[in-house]
């Protein structure tokens, strides 16, 4: 499988793919694994830059040595160009949001070769068009990702889990919603189940955890029960939104999942009757996303 291991030699490869009306499936026929440099980590600004084929967890071992993480937890360990094209997250993305909630910008490279930057590695940028949201997602379809900035937190000082055994996880999201509490990660992992991560100040954690214990009961948990969400999550066939005030109609519907109520989605072992697959196929956006296509990649190089 070719890999490139600069800037110039993707920019090259992609122009003669795109010269000699070659496809290039990337991922498949075109890897960033030979570019896995952090380029640039400042620490006081709470932002990097690295390259696409670095590794998550790499990155976040650097990290650590700094007490900064991304906040980002997917399953599996994918490259950061992957975690930004596939646009996967994990149970942190109840508060930390999608890669897309998190990158400040990239640099790529589109099919005919161009080299093109967006955004940048400050936190506040107004400049330009959000193409480093756009390829978010993207799945390699719209362009090559080489290097990428991305915001930082502070690792937490203390962290506590706490799982709520119920036959009414509606009622306990709901329960939990009302309290003024901050989890970092809530899901339900239906059916009987509610996980709840709090981080931060050793009292703030103990404090929140008191709170949601004493109205919602659970008991304290480990780090496994974050690592069943991520493994379920990576493993389930089907994924599919539904209305977050609509908790209690989407579980209904479902027998057997991983739910990130915040953020309307289910990670589910087959197609829910009553809930929208996740899927361009036949949406409202399919036409808007063949024109971005045909705009970014006219002739298809990027089609594999």
């Amino acid at each position: 499988m070719p890999s490139v291991s600069s800037l110039e030699e993707a920019a090259e490869t992609l122009r003669a793919a795109d010269v000699e009306g070659r496809r290039l499936r990337i991922g498949d026929d075109l890897t960033t694994d030979g570019l896995t440099r952090v380029l640039e980590h400042e620490a006081g600004d709470l932002t990097c830059t690295i390259e696409a084929g670095l590794r998550l967890s790499a990155l976040q071992a650097e990290l650590a040595r700094h007490g900064q993480r991304l906040s980002l937890d997917p399953p599996g360990d994918p490259t950061v160009g992957a975690l930004l094209a596939d646009n996967v997250s994990g149970p942190l993305r109840h508060r930390y949001g999608a890669p897309r909630d998190l990158v400040l910008g990239v640099t790529m490279v589109l099919a005919d070769g161009t080299v093109a930057s967006a955004g940048g590695k400050v936190v506040k940028n107004v400049a330009g068009y959000d193409l480093s949201r756009l390829v978010c997602g993207s799945q390699g379809r719209l362009a090559l990702i080489v290097r990428a900035s991305f915001r930082l937190h502070a690792l937490p000082k203390a962290r506590r889990t706490l799982v709520v055994e119920t036959d009414d996880p509606a009622a306990v999201v709901s329960a939990i919603g009302r309290l003024q509490v901050e989890p970092s990660a809530l899901d339900v992992l239906h059916p009987g189940r509610v996980a709840v991560l709090f981080e931060g100040s050793p009292g703030a954690v103990d404090a929140q955890v008191n709170a949601v214990q004493g109205l919602v009961g659970g008991a304290d948990a480990d780090d496994e029960i974050w690592a069943e969400s991520r493994r379920r999550q990576g493993e389930a066939p089907g994924r599919a939104r539904f209305t977050p005030g609509d908790l209690h109609g989407a579980l209904a519907d479902m027998s057997e999942a991983v739910v990130r109520p915040a953020a309307g989605i289910a990670y589910v072992s087959e197609e829910p009757p009553g809930v929208d697959a996740v899927s361009g196929d036949g949406s409202a956006l399919a036409g808007l996303e063949e024109r971005i296509l045909r705009a970014f990649d006219p002739k298809g190089t990027l089609g594999g």
